[in-house]
């Protein structure tokens, strides 16, 4: 069971990065991945202690990464709830072809330039990047004329995006290896994908739950209807008992939206509201006043009916 709950782990990181386990949502974190932080302290405790540069791995070279792309995918409430594939087009930056490299003379290849200072303690030895090759380890030796300085072009390319049912607006996705290709024998950045949810005219989401205000007049109240309910994946018929109350909420259990994490669904909350006209002719005047009187006609909430503002509480509770 720990080696399925691992690998599910590592699936999630795959498509998500860090945001799978942080919560977070949107581009935050200003650029630095934890591969950068663990590496600074790489520098640090291996320079304090003897170590190679590097990171922690201790005197191999550095893996260099490319560059990673960022973009914005807008998605209809349908496509999230059944989840979608989506082609999208990105300019990348790749190798020329016919570029070459050589290993940074400033570095050797290892992509980091030490230092040693003398202190109060001794001699203090740090690592720090390598300016001439910005860590990658490697510089170019020669490059067609319609590269850039590292011996990059921009292609154009159509990447395939699996989005998962449940996603939320401001959740970022991740496909690996489609950023900027990296300097020498390095790897490819990725592509980070900015999930936003374009507002359904009807359906209003609330976590995996949905919310739909169905309207219906006073006679519909009085004797009960049957009526169809808009829902995501089509229309339902759904049945109003006579003397329905507005304010009422009705539960369509499994109607709302999948969730990331599990297979369980959320369900689809229909609120009744009665609706008063504002205009009535003589004859339906008459009939009003008629019924004023009435007892049948007299509000009286049946004992244990919850009002307003508890049904509200409950919603959120």
């Amino acid at each position: 069971m720990k080696f399925l709950e691992i690998k599910k782990k590592k699936s999630k990181y795959d498509q998500f990065g860090h945001s799978a386990f942080d919560g977070s949502g949107g581009f935050g974190g200003g650029g630095m991945n934890m591969d950068d932080i663990f590496s600074q302290f790489g520098d640090i405790f291996g320079s304090a202690f003897g170590g190679g540069g590097g990171g922690f791995g201790g005197g191999g070279q550095r893996i260099s990464k490319g560059s990673n792309l960022r973009i914005k995918v807008s998605l209809e409430l349908k496509e999230i709830v059944l989840g979608v594939e989506k082609k999208i087009k990105v300019k990348r930056k790749i190798k020329a072809k016919g570029v070459t490299y050589k290993n940074c003379s400033s570095c050797n290849g290892s992509g980091q330039v030490t230092r040693i200072t003398n202190t109060i303690l001794g001699r203090m030895q740090s690592a720090s990047t390598c300016p001439s090759c910005s860590g990658s380890g490697q510089v170019v030796s020669s490059k067609p004329s319609n590269s850039d300085s590292n011996g990059l072009i921009v292609s154009d390319e159509t990447v395939l995006v699996k989005i998962p049912a449940g996603v939320e607006d401001g959740m970022q996705l991740k496909v690996s290896g489609k950023g900027n290709d990296s300097v020498g024998n390095g790897i490819a950045g990725d592509l980070i994908v900015l999930i936003q949810e374009s507002e359904h005219p009807t359906l209003k989401r609330e976590g995996n739950n949905l919310h739909y205000d169905l309207y219906i007049s006073i006679s519909d109240a009085v004797l009960g209807i049957s009526k169809e309910v808009e829902t995501v994946t089509g229309s339902v018929r759904i049945k109003l008992e006579s003397g329905i109350q507005s304010g009422k909420i009705l539960r369509l259990r499994g109607k709302g939206l999948t969730s990331l994490n599990s297979y369980s669904a959320g369900d689809m909350l229909v609120h009744i509201n009665v609706w008063t006209p504002k205009i009535l002719n003589k004859e339906q005047k008459v009939f009003f006043e008629q019924m004023k009187s009435s007892e049948n006609f007299t509000p009286s909430p049946e004992r244990g009916e919850k009002s307003f503002f508890e049904k509200v509480k409950d919603m959120f509770s």
